[in-house]
């Protein structure tokens, strides 16, 4: 069984940026098969998606650790 630990907003921005230069480099070399597409839309989406979340996840954390917990 492998550990998987949960991605960093530096990483997970990393992996997006790379997302959307493989969009950019399919569609520059006229790649037009729309399944292909589609899959790389939707990994873009759901990186958008988990980067939205670790990031709120991190300044959290942070706020937490800086001034304690937060109540009302």
């Amino acid at each position: 069984m492998q550990i998987q630990t949960p991605l960093t907003s530096a990483e997970l921005q990393h992996q997006l940026r790379q997302l959307y230069a493989e969009r950019a480099l399919a569609e520059l070399s006229g790649l037009s098969d729309p399944a292909y597409m589609d899959d790389l839309l939707d990994d873009i989406t759901a990186h958008r998606s988990a980067l939205t979340g670790v990031v709120v996840t991190e300044i959290a954390t942070l706020r937490s650790e800086l001034f304690g917990p937060q109540w009302g």
